[in-house]
């Protein structure tokens, strides 16, 4: 599930967005961390003529050209890895959507890389909100997410990028959103 929903005395409405801490980065930085290791200590075991692994032996490789091939996959495998361990770690994308009409506010807060922008912080009026919209694209790379129409702005992305919503679960949120904001729901 992409987001959990919280009502407090039906004046605000909270939505947690999961980022990188999803179970598919999880499972491909593991992959990679696995297949990096393996591949860099196999090259390194061609170049020390010493077996550093346990499921086969690569010391009968040569260096030139197998070897150094190995390596290099090793080094690539190994630094997708940490980069995809270190996404996970700063949870890039995390965040929530927060509408309080008791302060007459939107507030869309997301994790960023680390630097200077690593909070990313959207604030804007409730009375400023025109729709919440949908936008659904079928095919080979389909798109399925909730975006806010504010006076003044581009549309501010709800839900999080890189796996579409299933159309019910996209349909109930949006009509949901759009009842407890009294804005019309367009796009479906």
């Amino acid at each position: 599930m992409s987001a959990s929903t919280t009502v407090q005395d039906s004046q605000v409405l909270t939505q947690t967005i999961i980022g990188a801490r999803r179970p598919s980065n999880y499972f491909w930085a593991v992959i990679a961390m696995i297949g990096g290791v393996g591949f860099l200590l196999a090259g390194l075991s061609s170049y020390f003529q010493v077996n550093l692994l346990i499921v086969s032996d690569p010391t009968d490789l040569q260096f030139i050209p197998q070897g150094i091939a190995l390596t290099f996959y090793g080094v690539a495998g190994s630094l997708v890895s940490t980069y995809l361990w270190l996404v996970v770690l700063w949870d890039v994308g995390g965040g929530y959507n927060q509408f309080d009409k008791n302060t007459n506010q939107v507030k869309i807060f997301r994790w960023g890389y680390p630097g200077k922008n690593r909070r990313i912080e959207l604030v804007n009026k409730l009375s400023d909100v025109e729709a919440v919209k949908a936008e659904i694209k079928e095919g080979l790379n389909p798109t399925r997410a909730l975006y806010l129409r504010v006076k003044g702005r581009r549309n501010i992305p709800l839900t999080r990028v890189g796996e579409p919503l299933p159309l019910s679960e996209l349909e109930n949120r949006g009509a949901e959103l759009a009842r407890f904001l009294g804005v019309p729901l367009e796009g479906i």
